[in-house]
């Protein structure tokens, strides 16, 4: 009877036998990844005992278990995979002949979750695969959050459909709606390990009484022992045995789970074997106190992973599902998804703007406290912009969507926060040396406490015992914890005050930073002009000039004029129209207001127009540039009338985020474009060190490079495109939230709101979480020595073992934790 699948086979069978069938497979003759793809997909399904490649013939042997996995369904699924990679490898040819010929898709990120990993090779598997592909330019796949981030030029349909045919299900973590969806499985998980523990424990408690009480076991209890057990190890311990099992069986690597089952085993079965031959030592309680303790650990773990992912929590629960949708006149309730940026929204009074937008119509106040940290709610009226997931106020606002999706300052910040608690410190770095050999030295070790403990004239018993408590004692969780937690926490608590930190070398290296270096407009100033002076020579009244000063200006684009604008506005002054506008750039403004000519511009364009200026306004002129202030002239039917001082406003926090760094015993320097009495104006207003003026983009990476000569750790605050290069070069690079793009995607760490004192608290925090780590990591090497040679020598057993083990864990998360209760900063 031919067994084989009547759908076109891929491959030739070559041999097959009861419980081997070995094939060829022509397409993948000497391609080595694909086979070793091939062979990783095979091992990962039930049945499959073993696989043997030989790449240069593209022969594939499979040993398989022909009750678990018949041999019709080993060829129909051996079909279904060779006929998957043959399927991208055509999709990969059409898109290299498509690409020659056809329009390019823009490169864009990808935010992915991935489900049915089971080890970190299935991680490299996927990362392996998808690097192949011409059109991704980088891919990284995380094991430990299930999460994959990916920059390419393809279409996200591609890209899933990629990662389904290696046999693992992959859906978009870009939005906020989807990203409740991954928050949602976490409470699930939450509870299932909840349930777990709490069972396990409660049915382990009569077998721990008995074994602390010292009571004098007969054999009746040995066997209500044994009752009571069974339970926790068939079900409550049963993931921890299959997860071992699957990974030494189809990817012959261990891990935690490795040392738990073989330690749980092996404890098990020498209680079993001594109830049978009614031997008087069990280890019944031992074995299930170590399931049970391992799962609480795990539950409390998760509870802890809970709390640190608090402010993401916040975050994420910050969008709304649905929003008021306005069109035709009508009011439609439509799911956030569907909103396209556009869209005229509704917001009513106390409910959360759905996503980032700008005031169409209406006044309210918004309180903008979960992206900023800011609890003062803000004003809002027509032009201004709206962040989603703030909450409105009093007064109904119509928003128009400007930004939605993945696009919003909510999914930013999240995504920020993402790629920090998925980086490394760099001294993650020999940790992971050290836990590259831990594992099979633990093994070995456990061996040696066996064979030497027999050759040492130790009861087999005795040595058995030994050796199980050295696998039990053993702690690579808390290794593998000691950095991960603490930037998980460190991170999470950083966005709660409104720090985004975009990698963990940032977070790290904040705390080194021995100058900090600022950029003056729109960084240590507020990046918009104010009147601060008005000399008046007229007799007209001070509010007539600067009306007709506003009038002339009401046209212009340029940043002092618009000064002179918000200031007659804020006045309440009326501002008349301009009947003619001529406009110089850079230079002055000639417009009609009421009849009269009106002159605006610097001393040499006035000169150059005939007026002549008096000497009491080219006094007061050179005293206003003193002070670091921009002079502007006003002349009336062509006399010079009036001068008006202009000025870029200090930040109000600037001074005291200055004076909390100098306490730091950091250095500050200010680096800007600007003249040299404007930037020293500003500089003796908020104590800052030193000052380089007439320093453009070049200039100012050029001076980041010097100091980092000189031994300098430097940080580099700014906002502009113009200080993208030295954010870039600088060892943290913090900008202002509201600045350029370009800023923001050349630096470490952003700052909301514009507080400078953002700089001094990220530093702290910086070094408090370095002192967890290192603190954690001192807690995890100093664990194990000690508990290792204990456990060798006798003073533990395995029950003292499985608590010391589970604690130590434990105790990483729980110091990590304690970030979010310190007020450093």
């Amino acid at each position: 009877m031919d067994t084989r699948p009547s759908s076109p086979q891929h491959f030739q069978l070559a041999h097959q036998l009861k419980r081997r069938i070995r094939c060829v497979v022509p397409g993948l003759a000497k391609d080595f990844e694909r086979v070793y793809i091939l062979a990783i997909l095979l091992r990962k399904h039930e049945g499959v005992q073993a696989v043997r490649t030989v790449p240069e013939i593209a022969s594939v042997a499979v040993y398989f278990d022909p009750k678990t996995l018949p041999k019709p369904k080993l060829l129909a699924l051996l079909d279904t995979l060779v006929g998957n990679l043959d399927a991208q490898r055509a999709a990969q040819t059409a898109y290299a002949l498509r690409a020659s010929t056809g329009p390019r898709l823009p490169t864009r990120d990808f935010n992915l979750a991935i489900e049915g990993m089971s080890c970190a090779s299935c991680a490299l598997l996927i990362e392996v695969r998808l690097k192949r592909d011409p059109r991704i330019a980088q891919a990284s796949v995380n094991f430990a959050t299930e999460t994959a981030t990916v920059r390419g030029s393809l279409a996200k349909e591609d890209l899933l459909a990629q990662i389904g045919g290696l046999g693992y299900r992959a859906y978009a973590a870009d939005t906020l709606t989807q990203r409740k969806l991954l928050s949602a499985r976490e409470k699930e998980r939450l509870a299932q390990a909840k349930s777990r523990a709490v069972w396990s424990n409660l049915l382990n408690l009569p077998s721990l009484v008995l074994a602390f009480a010292g009571v004098s076991h007969s054999r009746w209890l040995h066997w209500f022992e044994f009752s009571t057990t069974i339970p926790i190890a068939l079900w409550a311990g049963w993931p921890l045995f299959s997860k071992a099992w699957s990974l030494f069986a189809k990817h012959r690597s261990a891990s935690m789970d490795t040392l738990v089952a073989l330690g749980v085993g092996l404890a098990y079965s020498q209680g079993l074997f001594a109830l049978l031959v009614r031997r008087r030592a069990q280890y019944f309680e031992a074995a299930t106190a170590v399931i049970s303790f391992v799962l609480l650990e795990r539950y409390l773990e998760e509870r802890a992973r809970g709390k640190a992912h608090a402010a993401m929590r916040r975050l994420i629960d910050g969008q709304p599902q649905t929003a008021t949708l306005l069109a035709d006149g009508r009011e439609f309730a439509v799911a956030i998804d569907a909103i396209r940026v556009g869209d005229l929204l509704l917001v009513r009074p106390g409910e959360r703007i759905p996503v980032d937008g700008e005031v169409a119509d209406g006044l309210s106040t918004v309180d903008e406290s979960l992206v900023t940290g800011e609890s003062l709610a803000l004003a809002k009226d027509a032009g201004a912009k709206v962040v989603g997931g703030c909450v409105n106020g009093g007064g109904a606002l119509r928003i128009r969507a400007t930004a939605v999706g993945a696009d919003t300052v909510l999914a930013g910040i999240i995504h920020s926060v993402d790629l920090a608690q998925s980086g490394k410190l760099p001294l993650q770095s020999r940790v992971d040396k050290v836990s590259k050999v831990f594992m099979p030295g633990v093994l070995g070790l456990a061996g040696l406490t066996f064979f030497g403990g027999l050759a040492a004239g130790a009861s087999p018993g005795l040595a058995l015992t030994r050796a199980i408590t050295v696998l039990l004692a053993a702690c690579p969780c808390a290794l593998g914890l000691a950095t991960p937690a603490a930037i998980m926490v460190g991170t999470g608590e950083a966005a709660r005050r409104g720090i985004f930190i975009r990698n963990g070398a940032s977070l790290e290296l904040a705390t080194q930073l021995t100058v900090v270096v600022f950029d003056k407009t729109g960084t240590l100033t507020e990046g918009r002009a104010g009147v601060t002076d008005l000399v008046n020579l007229s007799a007209k009244p001070d509010g007539q000039i600067l009306s007709w000063a506003a009038a002339a200006e009401l046209a212009s684009e340029h940043y002092l004029g618009k000064a002179l604008v918000t200031q007659a506005q804020e006045q309440g002054l009326p501002i008349p129209e301009a009947e003619s506008f001529d406009y110089t750039p850079g230079l002055g403004i000639r417009a009609s207001v009421a009849g009269r000519e009106i002159l605006l511009g610097n001393r040499s364009w006035l000169e150059g127009q005939g007026v002549a200026l008096p000497p009491l306004l080219e006094a007061a002129a050179d005293a206003v540039s003193a002070q670091g202030k921009t002079p502007v002239f006003l002349a009336i039917d062509n006399t010079a009338e009036a001068l008006f001082g202009l000025a870029d406003r200090v930040r109000p926090n600037a001074a005291e985020a200055i004076r909390h760094l100098h306490r730091l015993g950091v250095k500050t320097l200010m680096l800007t474009g600007d003249t040299q009495a404007a930037a020293d104006h500003i500089a003796r207003q908020v104590g800052i060190d030193a000052v380089i003026a007439h320093a453009g983009p070049a200039r100012k990476l050029e001076v980041i490079r010097e100091l980092q000569l000189q031994g300098g750790k430097v940080g580099m605050v700014g906002d502009g495109i113009n200080d993208a290069p030295a954010l870039a070069a600088a060892d943290v690079g913090f900008a202002i939230a509201g600045g350029a793009d370009l800023a923001l995607d050349n630096a470490d760490i952003s700052l909301a709101r514009g507080d400078l004192a953002k700089v001094a608290e990220a530093m702290a925090l910086s070094g408090a979480t370095v002192r967890v780590v290192r603190q954690n990591l001192a807690w995890a090497f100093g664990y194990n020595s000690l508990a290792l040679p204990l456990a060798v020598f006798g003073p533990l057993n395995p029950l003292t073992a499985s608590i010391a083990m589970s604690v130590s864990s434990l105790s990483m998360l729980l110091n990590a934790l304690r970030l979010q209760r310190d007020k450093t900063g």
